[in-house]
Formats: structure tokens, sequence, C-alpha cells
């Protein structure tokens, strides 16, 4: 049984490898965000496979946590890439209040 997770934790750590070069590699920006956002994902992949190996179930709450945080912060970066900023408001488009 304890094979079959090592298995899993050399296979993850492979694709994460092939997913850095895409991130780095990426033609465009969004190939890079998508690839960092699978990154992250791996990672949390990782982190609860490495909770279950060493029998720490609470591994398993800061993977949720670090999940969250991968998906809020691609959210931003896109929205920044797209808006050029944060608050996704024009110039033009600004009231004043």
């Amino acid at each position: 049984m304890m094979g079959a997770f090592a298995a899993a934790t050399a296979a993850l750590l492979v694709c994460m490898a092939m997913t850095l070069v895409r991130s780095i590699l990426g033609p465009t920006v969004f190939d890079r965000v998508l690839a960092v956002n699978s990154f992250g994902t791996k990672t949390v992949l990782l982190i609860a496979v490495y909770g279950f190996l060493s029998g720490r179930p609470e591994f398993l709450d800061l993977a949720l946590v670090y999940a969250l945080m991968n998906f809020i912060g691609t959210i931003a970066v896109m929205k920044f890439t797209r808006f050029n900023d944060l608050a996704g408001m024009e110039e033009n488009d600004e009231e004043v209040y």
C-alpha cells in the first residue's frame, strides 16, 4: 500500500517538473498562469499524499488552505493581466462618490 503512494508521489514530482518547464517556456502569459495554477494544484496533491504517508491528517487542512490561496491568487493575476488593475475599472469609467 505504501509503495502505491510512493509511486504516486514520484509521478506527482515528474508532473510538477513538466509543469514548471511549461510555465517557463509558455508562449503567452495565460499559458504561464495556467501552468502555475496547475503547479499549485499538484502541490496540494503532494501535500495530501505526504500527509497520508507520514500519518499526519492535519496536512489535509494545510492542503485545503493552499488550494484556496492558489485559486484566489490565480483569479487575481488573471484579472490584473486583463484589466491592468485589480479593481477592474477603466480610467474613463471611474465614478466619484
